[in-house]
């Protein structure tokens, strides 16, 4: 496949390729240097790559564990799962146009591709489904929320809705079932300095500054449990759910908050009572007032 124009690889079962720029190096082989490069990869892994011809060079030829290795240049690699333990829920397309579409996304199932997941993430199924290879989250939600979320179909258009979320134009609104507590008064600004916590996967409140803010409402109450409105005023990593949680009335099935539950992976039973209920802005093309509600509901208190 040897050409002077540029190769472009394909995207395959929804999964677009992973371009490396090989540096300066010792290595003998591309695939030495991909051992060197990633030690958090396996070899076995490395391995069934090249052997599965899921590396290329630059000009798009298939590359086997033997291939030379060149300095100054860079290779492409797919990323697939020998196990990849299968969400058993869909997500719903609630609107689309040339630019965007907005998803209604179940529980457990993560946006992009990360360490243990990659054909069962929003961002793949989505791929599969409609063909587009560009498809990017404009915003994201936790793996363990569901709910309305932006992607975006248009490259050139991509940056003006990114720009909406940056400059806090998007209002976003939650539902949460949570714990209820007597002495706390509704509505009520929570506003509280966040930062990465341990495990580094969690968040933590601090002394400081605040750089979260969150206005929290009440819905309606039964015995110890409650349904809250919620709407963030800032976008910080896990910000509903430590904010919940540091008035001491986390959200239902929680994993995380206030300690964190280990569960096994194809474990679906209790998901978080959290859900993205809908999100409203100015469309910064047609400058028309849009409103996205999900379809989906947390449970009955």
């Amino acid at each position: 496949m040897n050409t002077s124009a540029e190769f472009i690889p394909p995207m395959i079962n929804g999964v677009s390729a992973s371009k490396v720029f090989l540096q300066p190096s010792t290595a003998a082989t591309v695939y030495d240097y991909l051992c060197t490069q990633f030690p958090h990869i396996q070899t076995s892994e490395w391995q069934s790559r090249f052997q599965e011809g899921l590396v290329y060079d630059a000009q798009g030829n298939s590359l086997n564990l033997n291939s030379p290795y060149q300095a100054n240049s860079h290779c492409f690699y797919y990323r697939f799962l020998a196990h990849e333990v299968h969400v058993p829920f869909e997500h719903q397309i609630l609107f689309e146009n040339e630019h965007f579409m907005v998803i209604d996304k179940p529980h457990f199932l993560t946006m992009s591709p990360t360490g243990q997941y990659v054909q069962e993430t929003l961002l793949v199924r989505l791929k599969k489904q409609t063909g587009i290879e560009h498809l990017t989250p404009i915003h994201r939600l936790d793996r363990e929320t569901a709910g309305v979320v932006l992607i975006s179909k248009n490259v050139a258009s991509r940056g003006l809705y990114q720009q909406l979320f940056a400059t806090r134009q998007v209002q976003k609104t939650y539902h949460a079932i949570a714990g209820y507590r007597e002495e706390l008064r509704f509505p009520q600004i929570v506003r509280l300095r966040m930062d990465k916590g341990q495990p580094f996967y969690t968040m933590q409140v601090l002394e400081g500054e605040p750089n979260s803010e969150t206005e929290i409402t009440l819905l309606e109450q039964q015995d110890h449990v409650a349904k809250y409105e919620l709407k963030p005023h800032t976008g910080k990593q896990h910000q509903l759910r430590v904010h919940l949680n540091f008035l001491g009335i986390p959200i239902l099935n929680d994993p995380f908050y206030p300690s964190v539950a280990h569960k096994a992976d194809n474990d679906f039973s209790a998901p978080l009572q959290l859900l993205a209920r809908h999100i409203q802005f100015i469309d910064p093309i047609t400058q028309q007032a849009r409103r996205f509600d999900s379809q989906l509901r947390l449970i009955k208190i």
